[in-house]
């Protein structure tokens, strides 16, 4: 796969509003025409554009070859990056192996959300001036401050010394931007989100809005925030008014499903489970023109983690179309699940299947023959409409869900006491499983299992001061790579410093 190469300065000169869209809800909307930055806001109609265009990088966790769910399952000690092989996608594979340079760090990771920022900056300098329902405009200010505290703090956990850009700004401009400390930006994040829940809803209706940020949503951000922010206490106060009591029907109506596996069908879209959910649609026909570009659709963690050159061989075997079998897991990811209930739902055992000649397929690099089942492609689900196929599959994902959150709160508690016992006991009842005593050492098993594959797990470990031991094999280095390197052409004629160990 080819890298995306674009520069820093892009932030600068993003001033065309692209447009992400979901199967339903208010980003189906498309604007008639484009507006420059100058011009926008001249009404109601205009600011919403604005405000669709903001939502835009939310997509990356998922959507084109640099996404953020492939990109981090690669560096976990659950996964490989897979692939055709060792030289299919330069830094995915140097995240696995901990070889990635400046000159390898794909710049999507640095620039997407630094383009997402900038929209969010602008329309927040600009919105006051708009003639339009005050109320309104409140609730578009809250959302540009939100999605601008979201990009912000996957910038943090990425890179960790990065600016903080808080208004619009110029090309020229921008060779003077220096870093800030990640305390400057931290405290930013958690300002941003402080002042966005206040004018957030509660609720949107899923017909008209699906996809918009909430209150809760906001909450559960900043109850993260808090938690890698080494605030305990405020981050299990704010995750408590997500989470309302284990195992019960929040304030928000969120409370888990039923069935774990039922997370994972393609239609069970917007779910009271779902506190942050990443659109996807086929209706876009993207292509490969405008993959990866923010205005594409489709899902691509789907085509990615699918095995390659798939065949059905006996009525065993799951009816799949063919991928680029990235991410398979490792072997000892796969003894650690393989007798808990949510094993078939996490886990597709072609290895197994391939041996009882149900199926075959073509093994991709460092190859187990264990693939990623959450987000395993459908035969159902190939597009037949116009566009790429491949690029267009609509399997939605959660940037946040109702488990994560139980047990974020549990660890944010010290991992000890009733309500800490009760949202790990909460999780594993759905599972299927029975109580064990509450610690640390129990939540992170439990993160483990329960979060496979979602892109969670490296900063995890990374929080939890565990990477060193548990990815000392794969050549990670403590005190580097728990960070990217900026993205070498960022750092040139700019005053930009490179992260250390990486000069």
């Amino acid at each position: 796969m080819k890298e995306k190469v674009s520069s820093y300065l892009s932030i600068a000169a993003a001033l065309m509003i692209s447009l992400v869209s979901c199967e339903k809800g208010f980003v189906d909307i498309q604007p008639k025409g484009q507006f420059l930055s100058g011009n926008y806001y001249a009404d109601k109609d205009q600011a919403y554009a604005a405000l669709v265009g903001v939502y835009d990088m939310v997509h990356k966790n998922s959507g084109g070859f640099e996404n953020m769910i492939t990109m981090m399952n690669a560096g976990s000690d659950d996964n490989y990056a897979g692939g055709g092989g060792p030289t299919d996608g330069a830094g995915i594979h140097g995240f696995s192996n901990f070889t990635m340079t400046a000159l390898i760090m794909p710049g999507s990771f640095w620039n997407d959300y630094y383009q997402g920022i900038f929209k969010a900056n602008t329309l927040l300098s600009k919105i006051d001036k708009v003639n339009m329902d005050a109320a309104l405009k409140t609730r578009f200010a809250a959302e540009a401050k939100a999605l601008r505290a979201y990009y912000y703090f996957n910038l943090e956990i990425m890179f960790k010394n990065i600016p903080l850009i808080l208004d619009p700004i110029s090309a020229t401009d921008m060779y003077q931007v220096v870093q800030a400390t990640p305390t400057a930006v931290y405290t930013q994040i958690e300002k941003d989100l402080t002042e966005a829940i206040v004018n957030l809803p509660a609720t949107v209706p899923v017909a008209t809005e699906a996809g918009r940020l909430t209150k809760g949503a906001a909450q559960a951000l900043l109850g993260k925030v808090y938690l890698y922010d080494k605030k305990g206490s405020l981050a299990a106060a704010q995750l408590a008014e997500v989470n309302g009591t284990p195992g019960g029907t929040s304030q928000y109506g969120y409370h888990l499903v039923s069935t774990f596996a039922s997370l994972w069908v393609v239609s069970n879209k917007f779910n009271t489970e779902s506190i942050l959910e990443v659109c996807h649609s086929s209706v876009g026909s993207s292509g490969w023109g405008n993959w990866g570009s923010g205005s594409d659709e489709g899902n691509s963690v789907n085509v990615m983690v699918g095995p390659r050159n798939y065949v059905k061989l006996g009525a065993g075997a799951p009816d799949l179309p063919s991928g680029w079998s990235f991410n398979v897991f490792t072997q000892d990811f796969y003894d650690a699940i393989k007798t808990d209930p949510r094993f078939a739902a996490t886990v597709l055992d072609l290895k197994a299947l391939k041996t009882a000649s149900q199926a075959d397929y073509i093994g991709g690099d460092q190859n187990t023959g264990y693939f990623l089942n959450k987000f395993m492609p459908k035969q159902t689900d190939v597009s037949t409409g116009s566009g790429d196929a491949v690029l267009n599959y609509k399997q939605d994902t959660y940037a946040i869900r109702l488990a994560d959150t139980y047990l974020l709160e549990a660890e944010a508690l010290g991992a000890t006491g009733a309500r800490a016992q009760a949202l790990l006991d909460a999780v594993r009842l759905r599972a299927g499983l029975t109580s064990v005593p509450v610690s640390l050492a129990a939540i992170k098993a439990e993160r483990r299992l329960e979060l496979a594959g979602e892109g969670y797990r490296f900063f995890d470990l990374v929080r939890w001061g565990d990477a060193s031991a548990k990815l000392a094999s794969r050549g990670f280095v403590a005190g580097k790579h728990e960070i990217f390197p900026i993205p070498f052409r960022e750092l040139q004629g700019t005053k930009l410093v490179q992260n250390p160990g990486y000069n």
